[in-house]
């Protein structure tokens, strides 16, 4: 069966998932899009007041801006940092609509399987010759088959939160525990004023979190923060500083350190979660091991768990796909972003090469190509999309072609950022 004449389909209606769509356009070749929410940059939205670290220049695709430079759609400023809304509505929705790309995008469109037409998982023989078949289910069209010559999974992993417990045991739904950036300084600022609030998490959604209490605390100065983290110091994870390349990713990291310095945030390292209780008024006692000891902590009025996110497989079940055991990453990643190797959170460029799955045509790329690895741009899977794209239109010399320069973040697991008594410069050894 002759597959050429069908798409590529792209699954994820997110910064990458769109770069994908528009350098595949810019090759001429055909695609469709699925998204599952009923907006493109719908993850963005959940957290659309905070603002990112990398500016413009980094969150914006290329062929996705010469798209928007052709119908005369203007660009924000490259040197400004974004809000996560800003991503969705100045950016992703506008390239949604343009006429090269509208008409190939389904949203409200949950891809739910995937698999080689008429083939099962263990049939080898021909595999490669027939088309990928989609399985997607709309509120409008119910349960739809769709055919694709190949497929690019770009759902990233936001709506698979971490669980609050060490070891992977799932949480029990409660009212009292938040996943994800409530917006803390607007919407959702009553209901954490004069709380007793544990954060949960070393990264940088941790950070933002901890900063916003941190301006609660200060007008509302019953609010009691608890942070708690595995890590040994605080100093292991709070990154370049004025070293990193993305100079608001470096201050956001100085600006943690100043505000556990200033404020009164009770800092608990070492220290894993193995259990929890809710008690009848939904305060939460957390049992933990500290340092080696075990004891409770609490009760919280409320937890604030950015324990990160995971990859969901549960719709790839019927092709060959292969994922690191221990990150649940695309496996040749593994090795340069796994966070027990090193801490910098700068990765080499890489492209459609690393990617290649045993499924042939099948991608993940994204986040998701990521796993449960923290620290990743979208600059990084911008080029992941590039490569991918170059790949499938035939142009095996541009797919090889690394064409991106990431920023530095200026620190590594052998470069620590050096903490200062308050009132001190900070500095890498």
């Amino acid at each position: 069966m002759n597959t050429e004449t069908l798409p590529v389909a792209i699954i994820g209606g997110g910064p990458v998932g769109l770069a994908a769509a528009a350098q595949l356009t810019q090759r001429g070749q055909a695609f469709q899009l699925f998204e599952a929410g009923e907006q493109l940059g719908a993850n963005f939205l959940d957290y659309g007041h905070v603002r990112l670290f990398s500016t413009w220049e980094y969150n914006v695709d290329d062929a996705a801006k010469a798209l928007l430079l052709k119908h005369g759609v203007e660009l924000p400023e490259s040197g400004n940092l974004p809000l996560g809304k800003e991503i969705a509505t100045d950016y992703l929705q506008p390239l949604g609509e343009l006429p090269e790309m509208k008409p190939f995008i389904h949203l409200g469109s949950k891809v739910i399987h995937i698999s080689r037409k008429g083939l099962s998982k263990v049939k080898t023989a021909g595999r490669e010759e027939v088309p990928f078949e989609l399985l997607v289910e709309s509120p409008e069209t119910g349960l739809k088959k769709f055919q694709a010559r190949a497929v690019i999974d770009a759902t990233g992993t936001w709506h698979n939160p971490n669980p609050l417990i060490s070891g992977g045991l799932p949480s029990t739904e409660s009212n009292s525990i938040h996943t994800g950036l409530p917006d803390l300084l607007g919407s959702d600022r009553s209901h954490f004023e004069n709380k007793r609030i544990a954060v949960i998490g070393s990264g940088h959604s941790a950070f933002n979190t901890i900063l916003d209490l941190s301006e609660i605390q200060k007008l509302a100065p019953q609010t009691a923060i608890t942070w708690i983290i595995r890590r040994p110091n605080l100093a292991s994870i709070l990154g370049g500083g004025s070293a990193d390349q993305l100079a608001e990713r470096g201050a956001l990291g100085t600006r943690v350190h100043r505000a556990v310095q200033e404020r009164s945030i009770d800092m608990r390292t070492s220290c894993v979660i193995d259990d929890y209780a809710e008690g009848e008024n939904g305060a939460i006692t957390l049992y933990v091991t500290e340092n080696g000891i075990e004891q409770e902590l609490g009760p919280f009025d409320e937890i604030i768990a950015n324990t990160g996110s995971h990859p969901n497989f549960d719709f790839l079940r019927e092709i060959r796909y292969s994922a690191d055991p221990a990150l649940e990453s695309v496996p040749e990643l593994a090795p340069l972003i796994d966070p027990n190797v090193h801490s910098c959170g700068t990765v080499r460029p890489h492209g459609e090469k690393e990617l290649r799955q045993p499924e042939k045509d099948f991608y993940i790329i994204g986040a998701k190509s990521y796993g449960r690895a923290p620290t990743f741009l979208m600059a990084t899977g911008y080029e992941q999309a590039r490569s991918v794209a170059a790949h499938l239109a035939g142009d095996y010399e541009s797919a090889k072609r690394i064409e991106l320069n990431l920023p530095e973040t200026g620190v590594c697991s052998s470069r620590p950022l050096i903490l200062q008594k308050a009132g001190t410069s900070t500095a890498c050894c």
